[in-house]
């Protein structure tokens, strides 16, 4: 999953990944994680989900990477927001409000630059890497971010020989050798989602999970 591949989703708004509400189990879960309401959230490859102004309402700071300036200037378009507008490092850095969006590639982030993140949530980040890159991202995870940093994780799990990512496949397996170690991994919620998702249907598959997790 190039840089390429990416922008061409977003030019050609093919972004079904992009969800129309705010995560459900984000509102549902977050407020069990303890997380201080004045903690700095980090959200890697964001687009310009609704997730990041939910956050924000619940008194967080927000720091949002993302690789694609449309979907960056979409996000506070949609939101009756103007951003102030800076180079940052490798990275145009849009602000507004208590919402950062970082326009830029995710791994040229570094420790100095989340130092105050207390908290990261990712939704849609490691299900749309395959297999290689999110070794390297959850590498770079565990590099940057603080101590005492937790996380709130939500992946898929399918029958991956059954149908090409993005999103991909991620197993508890995987989840567990990836963050165990930096992280004590908890798994909060497992729900069977195939029903109506006819993109998964079509591939003949049997269940579809939605894996909700706690990094902490």
């Amino acid at each position: 999953m190039h840089e390429a591949f990416w922008q061409e989703r977003w030019a050609r708004d093919q972004i079904g990944f992009h969800q129309a509400q705010v995560n459900p189990y984000l509102q549902r879960h977050w407020p069990n994680l303890g997380v201080k309401s004045s903690a700095k959230v980090l959200v890697p490859l964001c687009g310009k989900s609704l997730d990041l102004a939910w956050l924000a309402g619940q008194g967080h700071a927000v720091l949002g990477v993302e690789l694609a300036q449309k979907a960056v200037c979409e996000f506070f378009a949609e939101h009756g927001l103007q951003p102030q507008i800076e180079v940052h490092g490798a990275f145009e850095r849009y602000r507004a409000a208590d919402i950062e969006l970082w326009c830029g590639d995710f791994f040229a982030l570094s420790a100095e630059d989340v130092l105050d993140c207390q908290a990261f949530y990712d939704r849609a980040a490691l299900i749309a890497l395959p297999a290689a890159m999110r070794e390297r991202y959850v590498a770079h995870l565990r590099a940057i971010l603080p101590e005492g940093c937790q996380g709130l994780l939500v992946t898929l799990d399918y029958e991956q020989s059954r149908m090409d990512g993005p999103p991909f496949s991620v197993g508890d397996a995987e989840v567990r050798e990836h963050f165990s170690g930096r992280w004590v991994v908890d798994e909060l919620q497992r729900e069977d989602v195939l029903a109506g998702n006819w993109k998964f249907i079509r591939h003949d598959l049997k269940a579809l999970d939605e894996v909700v997790y706690h990094l902490r």
